[in-house]
């Protein structure tokens, strides 16, 4: 969706915000803030109890914005509009529809899994509890703690992150209504587009930039999060872990987590190796993770993101916490797309507010400026060895 490009906004003279808001008095910039933080609360308030219907919208939406230039390809080779949207829909749709079933069987493999290790398992739990007791933790909080090894109680926390048949099925009923109804619509952007541009440019280069940053993010964290399941699944293979394909899968949906999936995915098979092999097998699986993390996510990924992002290390991370808990596990996922979505409303959009996207992340200016500096600076240091000698 939204695929024409990535155009540069128009340069329009921006507005002294230091003086006035809207020909308002400075003064009533706190004011303004004030209102804006309550709307902000308002509305994540009402997303987080509308989530079940705006979490598979959002999630639509992203598919369509990262499939839509293979319709418009299908379409240049000659294909009818209407088969290339049905195509693209329904492959995406299988995609999905096979992600669900790894899944569902992964998550059987968990259930399946856990009463092997069962007893080990509470004695990791036990050992722990002791240990707390001993530093000062309350009995019920290391009651709490300890029930959370049970391995019934690890299978109804899986199940209540994944929710049930019936709730999978509704949502990807919604999603493939939405997908065939957003490829549908598509195919009017590119004359909406221009009739749009000369009225509201900022606007419509606002929207450009953000299905290119969402659409560029989402292929690569993909491919780079297949990648890294593939090479985690082999190695826990290698070393004989339980759940070595679960485990993979795992590390491949944590990717779209910054910052903390890679956390989120070493757990499991760490604990499961260290049951079967000791702690040498445990310390060779966060080697072997933390290795290919910091090859794919510290290296790789923003060689090929580039700016296309455009988010500092700070929001990227507060922004997987607050879209957790506004929209649950989807949210962590899809994370990085929803604050681009806010930005590209709030920021992008408004030619007043272009001030603010290097404080959120854009640092190819700043980054200039700080090379020019230290450039200088080093020609003076040189000037003032050469002016001693």
């Amino acid at each position: 969706m939204f695929w024409f490009g990535k155009q540069k906004a128009p340069v329009e003279a921006p507005v002294d915000l230091d003086t006035a808001v809207d020909g308002h008095p400075a003064a009533n910039r706190n004011a303004m803030i004030l209102m804006g933080l309550g709307g902000a609360t308002i509305t994540a308030f009402g997303l987080a109890a509308t989530q079940g219907v705006v979490a598979p919208i959002f999630l639509a939406l992203v598919l369509t914005i990262c499939v839509h230039p293979l319709r418009i390809a299908l379409e240049r080779r000659g294909v009818p509009r209407g088969l290339a949207t049905v195509s693209v829909v329904l492959a995406v749709f299988i995609l999905l529809a096979a992600f669900v079933t790894a899944l569902v069987v992964a998550f059987a493999q968990f259930a399946a899994l856990l009463p092997q290790f069962a007893p080990q398992i509470q004695d990791i739990g036990a050992a722990i509890g002791t240990w707390l007791t001993k530093i000062g933790f309350g009995p019920d909080q290391v009651q709490t703690i300890v029930q959370g090894f049970d391995p019934s109680n690890l299978v109804g926390f899986v199940s209540g992150l994944l929710g049930s048949l019936t709730s999978i099925t509704a949502g990807l009923v919604i999603i493939l209504t939405l997908l065939l109804l957003m490829a549908m619509d598509a195919g009017y952007l590119e004359t909406l587009f221009r009739q749009l541009r000369p009225r509201r440019p900022y606007m419509v280069s606002s929207l450009e930039r953000f299905a290119h940053g969402v659409r560029k993010y989402m292929v690569v964290t993909t491919g780079l999060g297949v990648a890294q399941g593939v090479l985690n699944w082999v190695a826990l293979l290698i070393l004989q872990v339980p759940g070595a394909l679960l485990w993979g899968l795992l590390s491949f949906i944590c990717s779209f987590i910054p910052n903390i999936g890679y956390f989120i995915a070493i757990i499991p098979p760490v604990v499961f190796g260290f049951l079967v092999g000791g702690w040498q097998t445990a310390v060779i699986i966060i080697l072997i993770y933390g290795v290919i993390n910091a090859v794919v996510q510290s290296v790789v990924q923003p060689r090929i993101v580039g700016n296309a992002v455009a988010l500092s290390q700070t929001i990227t991370f507060a922004s997987v916490l607050i879209w957790l808990v506004i929209l649950g596990p989807i949210g962590a996922i899809l994370a990085v797309p929803l604050t681009l979505m806010v930005r590209m409303i709030l920021i992008d959009s408004n030619p007043n507010a272009q001030w603010w996207r290097p404080v959120l992340g854009d640092l190819d200016e700043t980054k200039g400026i700080m090379k020019a500096e230290d450039a200088q600076a080093k020609q003076l240091k040189d000037a003032r060895k050469a002016a001693k000698k």
